[in-house]
């Protein structure tokens, strides 16, 4: 009763800040403090598997944020964490509404409907400096923590769970009712018709994909893009493409449905797979009789299978750019030839998240009409359906599933 009464309270008091003609000072000092916070979190247990439990998450510190979270998409990585060796909780996708902030808190105010993001930078070490921001050796959950705790976490005691302080994945565990982060993560949304499981998408999904093209690979307009693996990722290689100004998108999959879709989101051409193509050789044939024998200038990989890992290479021209998008980290056994000659392959990180910039530039795009969210959501779950929606993604029933809170 107490909770729900809390939860009613906190709900009033955001109403009456959106609405009244307070200046963004003034509002942050009339927002009355909040008081612990009950709340249904998933937690992994660190061996495979999961529980939805209660956590108690406490008012921000002066350089924390705290959001209520309305919307958390859904990824392989996901899944991956609940065999990461420690209880955390899961999720790195989301959108929100900032409930309290911090005194020391500039960008955003109670009341502001923001996207999560895991690219947690100091701003002053060697990477920062150097512009990558994603690569941070102080703060990224990835590059400086292993997923393990950094300075980007906020407080370990800000969560609790049965009295004990507790990880949340990639620095914001997003698949709770409540985060609790620092400035960094959370990024101002603009837009005033966009719905909370298309803004949780752009977290990680839509910025690895459209990252990977417009910032990593820096794809030239009129060039040609070969996109293997048409899932949610994918799907967002190809819009990022489109974008760009390729002159040619080619899609690669092995489900004619996905292919399909695949066409709705910007490829120009498709190339059915087969599951005994080994390398994607043949497919890489069907790529260079469409590029007049040179193959193609980009070839991203979005596939998540290691067999796959070098298929890009096999698909770009000589001087070609390969990026492998989807993070595969297994020892991988590759052909040399493959190479031949003068080709680049990358591995980014995030799409080379910027997020201040790249996360309104996506906005921006979705309000154009040039980049489409809603239409990649396959279908949305509770908290307490947690488990279908991992079953779903992992047998390739969704493009993109995302759990949806009150």
């Amino acid at each position: 009763m107490l909770h729900s009464a809390l939860l009613i309270w906190q709900a009033i008091v955001i109403a009456i800040i959106c609405s009244t003609g307070l200046t963004a000072y003034e509002k942050r000092l009339t927002y009355p403090p909040i008081m612990a916070i009950i709340c249904k979190a998933a937690i992994a247990n660190g061996k495979g598997g999961f529980s939805v439990q209660d956590i108690v998450v406490n008012e921000p510190k002066e350089d924390e944020v705290l959001v209520k979270i309305k919307a958390a998409g859904l990824c392989h990585t996901d899944h991956d964490s609940l065999s990461w060796g420690k209880q955390l909780i899961i999720g790195h996708e989301g959108a929100g509404i900032v409930v309290s902030v911090g005194k020391n808190i500039s960008s955003v105010l109670p009341g502001d409907k923001v996207i999560l993001n895991w690219a947690m930078h100091c701003g002053k070490c060697f990477q920062c400096l150097e512009g990558n921001l994603h690569l941070c050796e102080v703060a990224s959950p990835v590059a400086a923590g292993g997923n393990g705790y950094t300075p980007g976490h906020a407080g370990l005691d800000g969560t609790t769970l049965n009295g004990d302080p507790i990880l949340r994945s990639f620095n914001i565990g997003t698949i709770a009712g409540y985060t609790l982060v620092k400035e960094s993560a959370v990024v101002k949304n603009t837009s005033e018709t966009m719905s909370f499981p298309a803004a949780s998408i752009i977290s990680c999904g839509v910025m690895t994909g459209y990252g990977s093209v417009v910032n990593a690979a820096r794809l030239k307009a009129g060039s040609s893009a070969v996109v293997l693996g048409t899932g949610g990722v994918g799907l967002n290689v190809i819009q990022g493409a489109k974008i760009a100004g390729a002159g040619m998108i080619i899609a690669i999959d092995i489900n004619p449905v996905r292919l399909e879709m695949a066409v709705k989101f910007g490829a120009t051409h498709t190339v059915l797979a087969t599951k005994d193509d080994i390398g994607l050789l043949k497919a890489a044939e069907e790529v260079k009789k469409l590029t007049g024998g040179r193959g193609a200038d980009y070839a991203f990989e979005c596939t998540a299978i290691p067999e796959l890992g070098a298929a890009p290479l096999a698909m770009v021209r000589n001087a070609g750019t390969a990026i492998q998008v989807s993070g595969i980290e297994q020892e991988i056994t590759i052909d040399m030839r493959l190479f031949e000659w003068d080709k680049i392959y990358i591995n980014p990180l995030y799409g080379k998240c910027r997020p201040q910039i790249d996360f309104p530039d996506i906005v921006q795009h979705y309000i154009s009409g040039h980049l489409l969210l809603e239409e990649m959501i396959t279908r949305t779950y509770s908290i307490n359906e947690l488990d279908k929606a991992f079953d779903d993604m992992l047998k390739g029933r969704n493009a993109k599933g995302v759990i949806v809170f009150d």
